[in-house]
């Protein structure tokens, strides 16, 4: 064989390696089982002025599936946010958190760019640098500043993030965005979601109406504060930035943070809020301001419930109603107790209506509690009262309730009028199987 042909050789050869060469991208699995607590359909969002999205296939860490989003904000518009409490935040929370205190020139953009599967946390400077690189390229693609540039990354923790992947599709994002596109958006932040979410509301304002549209994703690793769970909502309110924190940090506390899977806290949570003030509505104030409020907080309560509704291998959805307590601190550890006990949440998954649990899970939250006090109900059924089994209960009434999707459990303390909600589901084999193959 002839010089020139070992060259045409290797070269073939050479090809050949180069097709067996990892990616560190993986294929995408074969497709998830919807959560049977799922809505029907993604719901019909109103579009926000002033708000366009866009989303595209990036290969963060799976082929074949849209892994990061963007979203653009027009010039003026005010924002918001609360996040994890967590000492090992990531990088993107922390400078999110930087950015939202720093003051704003008049009129300035903004944007917000998301990646699923990789959270860039716990990276130290090597992920403080792939965040000012995601937000510097796309704060050079739109014309505006690096600091109206709000990222989050959210999958795997610990694995530098590949920005170069992200940075490179940043003029693909930027030539599709479109302000019906939030549904696409939605799609591209999830990570072991089994369905997209949405919520919306609008509000009648002077001259105006006011719309509200929002999109989460978040399935397990959830427990305030805040719950691994990424929120944006969007508004074309006409409405201060300072008002606009306000409403959201008041509103936080009843909808993303009493709502629990496993009572585990991300390292990534966030929840952003921004205000275009393109509508035709007067800034929001008065009566109005009550109204926005209240829908705000419903399309919030409408996303956390949402979340636990996809709880990782969840077949039902269970409020645990504390009232009757001594102290709001002590209604929230004994709803917190109950929610988070894995007994409780087993016997759930098995529709077993074994309360006893449930006054376990009460004596041990730490909350003033006295037995001969305590009032446990399934639903309308009256179980246990005055320190013990109510004598009419039966056994197979409390069954009936326990094969229901939706549940409730309602402790009442009997010891003064502060009240709880938490929302919690069942603990199922799914559960382990899904935590168990995660990183494979």
């Amino acid at each position: 064989m002839g010089k020139t042909d070992w060259k045409a050789e290797a070269k073939t050869l050479k090809k050949k390696l180069e097709k067996l060469k990892p990616d560190t991208a993986k294929p995408t699995k074969k497709a998830k089982p919807v959560s049977p607590l799922a809505p029907a359909s993604f719901p019909v969002l109103p579009q926000i002025a002033g708000v366009e999205f866009a989303a595209v296939e990036a290969g963060v860490r799976y082929l074949n599936r849209k892994d990061v989003m963007l979203v653009r904000l027009a010039p003026g518009t005010a924002m918001a946010g609360v996040f994890t409490r967590s000492s090992t935040r990531s990088g993107c929370v922390r400078d999110c958190q930087a950015k939202l205190a720093m003051k704003v020139p008049a009129g300035t953009g903004a944007a917000i760019i998301v990646n699923s599967g990789n959270s860039n946390a716990f990276t130290g400077l090597v992920g403080d640098k792939a965040v000012a690189a995601v937000t510097d390229a796309v704060a050079q693609a739109l014309s505006i500043p690096a600091s109206r540039v709000f990222s989050s990354s959210t999958g795997v923790i610990g694995e530098p993030l590949p920005f170069e992947k992200i940075t490179a599709k940043v003029p693909d994002l930027v030539a599709a965005l479109a302000g019906d596109a939030i549904e696409m958006a939605a799609h591209a932040m999830m990570t072991t979601d089994t369905f997209p979410k949405g919520a919306a509301a609008t509000v009648q304002g002077d001259g105006g109406m006011i719309h509200i549209a929002g999109i989460a994703k978040g399935s397990g690793m959830i427990a305030p504060d805040m719950a691994t769970m990424l929120v944006y909502i969007f508004t074309d309110a006409k409405i201060a930035p300072a008002a606009l924190q306000k409403m959201l940090a008041r509103n936080v506390d009843a909808t993303f943070n009493s709502i629990t899977v496993d009572s585990d806290t991300s390292t990534s949570d966030t929840l952003l809020l921004a205000a275009t003030g393109q509508s035709a509505a007067a800034e929001v104030k008065g009566p109005v301001a009550k109204a926005f409020e209240a829908a705000l907080h419903g399309v919030m309560r409408d996303l956390a419930l949402q979340v636990v509704r996809d709880g990782e291998g969840a077949t039902k959805l269970v409020e645990v109603r504390v009232t009757g307590a001594a102290s709001a601190e002590d209604a929230a550890k004994v709803a917190f107790s109950v929610a988070n006990s894995p007994l409780v949440k087993t016997a759930i998954a098995g529709q077993d209506p074994n309360w006893g649990r449930i006054v376990a899970a009460v004596g041990k939250s730490g909350a003033q509690a006295d037995r001969d006090k305590l009032t446990i109900r399934f639903g309308d059924v009256l179980v246990a009262q005055n320190g013990w089994r109510n004598p009419d209960y039966r056994e197979e009434d409390g069954a009936v309730h326990m094969q229901g999707q939706e549940l409730l459990f309602h402790v009442d303390l009997g010891l003064g009028k502060a009240a709880r909600s938490v929302w919690t589901c069942d603990l199922t084999a799914r559960y382990v199987e899904i935590n168990a193959d995660y990183r494979s």
